[in-house]
């Protein structure tokens, strides 16, 4: 039996565990994928301080995100067609996310439907909408996320093309996967999978599929979601949107500083510092690179979000004393689903929070609204301004260094 210590660990059984088409998907980015890589390497070479003789019994790294009380900085991001990395995968994901006090957000592009997650849940969830070309389409997605009862609505802006994600194409990826002689084969060699995948009845894009007009197979399917993608999506949309959504509403894909002021003058609650994971513009910068750029423009403006390359409670930490009020998980949570289904989840969720509790704790830390800058060792240019925000944009002393006192 497997001992799992790390989301390394779940991501090694999630590469023996789901097909190759389906791990591929959500473990690579595009072009060259060196965005994807220096998402977590930026995150590797921000280094802490150390702190010693604190008292740091009674620890809590409880906050809230746009005002929603949760048990640790982290949300689940949204992933496309994560219900092929486990049967009914965004069901078990949003119900390990329920029960453990984190926000889950579902996919336009998931395979369970808002109402079967909505079903199958207590609380209420977040949905992550891309504006399609077919804009009734749109709105009827955000009435069925308001009737479902989704309390937040994530509108992502950096998807407006496609950008190319090599293997995706070399796997012919495609939901039910294609029966060609390859793909049988690596399907026969993961039969938990496949047992799984026969038991449910969820295997195709279920907000689309049977809610569009003239895509009745998967063909059809296939050539409408290729043909959705906006290129029209601008600041005008994101006004559009807030007619059709009278709830909290937080932006997606900001990685620019003059974008995050657009973003937040727009009335945002929240913004997403994120360069999708590294699987669009490849050679962007690493989303941690500019994090605290970003804090330090609008942080007293609107929540700021972080995203990109979370593998650790550390690299929560690391992004929380930047600034960032909360972080979101994508692959991470992936791993522990693909590996073990909803318990692999919650436990990689557990992981998570322990190693955040324990870094606080051995930086001198005890609750994580005071975790900030001054927990970094920071190089010149990461307070340029002479202050350090922290969640909420409270102004915290800065540490030059880690000789700081």
């Amino acid at each position: 039996m497997t001992v799992v210590t790390d989301t390394a660990d779940m991501q090694a059984l999630a590469k023996r565990r789901v097909p190759k088409m389906f791990y591929d998907y959500a473990d690579t980015g595009s072009w060259t994928q060196s965005t994807y890589r220096e998402n977590e390497a930026a995150l590797q070479r921000q280094k802490l301080r150390q702190r010693v003789a604190r008292n740091i019994d009674n620890r809590s790294v409880k906050t809230t995100m746009i005002g929603q009380e949760v048990s640790m900085p982290v949300a689940l991001a949204p992933v496309g067609i994560t219900g092929m990395q486990h049967a009914d995968g965004e069901i078990l994901a949003a119900q390990a996310a329920e029960e453990f006090g984190v926000p889950f957000t579902l996919s336009t592009m998931s395979v369970c439907s808002i109402e079967d997650v909505a079903e199958h849940t207590k609380n209420p969830f977040w949905f992550q909408l891309y504006v399609m070309r077919d804009r009734g389409f749109s709105e009827s997605l955000m009435q069925r996320a308001l009737a479902a009862n989704c309390s937040a609505l994530v509108l992502t802006l950096d998807l407006q093309v496609l950008g190319q994600r090599h293997q995706d194409i070399k796997n012919g990826l495609s939901t039910p996967p294609n029966p060609k002689a390859r793909v049988l084969l690596d399907l026969a060699l993961k039969p938990r999978w496949c047992w799984n995948m026969l038991l449910t009845k969820r295997r195709q894009f279920g907000n689309i599929h049977g809610h569009v007009t003239g895509v009745h197979d998967m063909t059809s399917l296939s050539e409408w979601t290729a043909s959705q993608f906006d290129p029209t999506l601008d600041w005008s949309s994101v006004e559009w949107v807030k007619k059709h959504w009278n709830r909290k509403l937080i932006l997606k894909g900001i990685n620019d500083v003059e974008d995050a002021k657009i973003a937040a003058d727009l009335g945002a609650d929240a913004i997403v510092v994120s360069n999708h994971g590294g699987r669009q513009l490849d050679g962007a910068l690493a989303s941690y690179e500019v994090l605290g750029d970003i804090v330090d423009a609008v942080g007293d403006k609107v929540e700021v979000h972080f995203d990109g390359g979370i593998r650790s409670g550390q690299d929560v930490f690391k992004a929380v004393a930047m600034g960032a009020r909360s972080t979101y998980i994508g692959r991470a949570f992936v791993y522990g689903l693909g590996a073990m289904g909803k318990p692999g989840v919650t436990r990689v969720l557990e992981i998570i929070h322990k190693e955040l509790d324990v870094t606080m704790g051995l930086c001198g830390e005890t609750d994580i609204a005071n975790v900030g800058r001054h927990n970094l060792v920071l190089k010149d240019g990461q307070a340029r301004d002479a202050r350090s925000l922290t969640q909420g944009g409270r102004p915290q002393p800065v540490a030059g260094s880690a000789a700081a006192s």
